[in-house]
């Protein structure tokens, strides 16, 4: 087994950058809010609307998509094999 990273604070180091972690948590949070205005769209019949959200959700798909290979690019950094 190898030891966690730790900062000389002593608090656990992570491989991803903050900047990514935080791409994909709000581009999650608007993948939730894009699904919720395309189930009331397509409910309403407004098909402008749904098609308009339909690409909006690929942009954002791709974006954190994009931003979790960022975070694989780091490197594993050290793993446990036990």
């Amino acid at each position: 087994m190898t030891e966690e990273q730790r900062s000389p604070t002593g608090k656990p180091m992570v491989e991803a950058t903050p900047m990514d972690v935080i791409h994909v948590r709000i581009a999650s949070f608007a993948l939730v809010f894009c699904f919720a205005v395309l189930v009331l769209s397509i409910v309403g019949r407004i098909w402008v609307l749904t098609g308009i959200v339909v690409a909006l959700m690929v942009i954002i798909a791709i974006y954190m998509a994009m931003a979790v290979r960022r975070q694989k690019k780091l490197g594993g950094g050290p793993r446990s094999r036990g």
